[in-house]
């Protein structure tokens, strides 16, 4: 195996997520039998670790309506519910202008259960 630089080596590290780098470390001290508690901390302030340090503790998502797909009218009444307040007209708007934020800034199961409702009617959806 070729031997890396400390600049090859860095630059490995750099293009790492933050949970690919913890489980390099899990990996490394396992191996080596040491605590690695020193590069932890540096490699958490390289520029590239965060924003995924950032996403990780990600507690506010969107739900965004893509599209209606074949069943407009079901993707309509599931809007309805999911989105209080709503009456028809609003909703027809709002799934006929798609792509459109439907939920915004809500818990993680809450876009996931509004996401599995409209994908259910037929609806195309993304969580961000």
């Amino acid at each position: 195996m070729a031997k890396l630089s400390t600049e090859e080596l860095l630059d490995v590290f750099s293009e790492m997520t933050l949970l690919e780098l913890s489980s390099f470390v899990k990996a490394f001290e396992e191996k080596f039998e040491v605590t690695a508690a020193a590069p932890v901390a540096v490699a958490a302030v390289g520029g590239a670790a965060a924003p995924a340090e950032a996403e990780s503790e990600q507690d506010e998502f969107d739900v965004i309506l893509e599209g209606a797909g074949d069943k407009k009218i079901q993707v309509i009444k599931v809007v309805r519910e999911i989105v209080s307040g709503l009456g028809l007209k609003e909703a027809k708007d709002l799934v006929e202008g798609a792509p459109k934020p439907i939920l915004e800034k809500v818990a993680k199961d809450a876009a996931d259960a509004a996401k599995a409702k409209l994908e259910e009617a037929g609806a195309k959806v993304t969580v961000k």
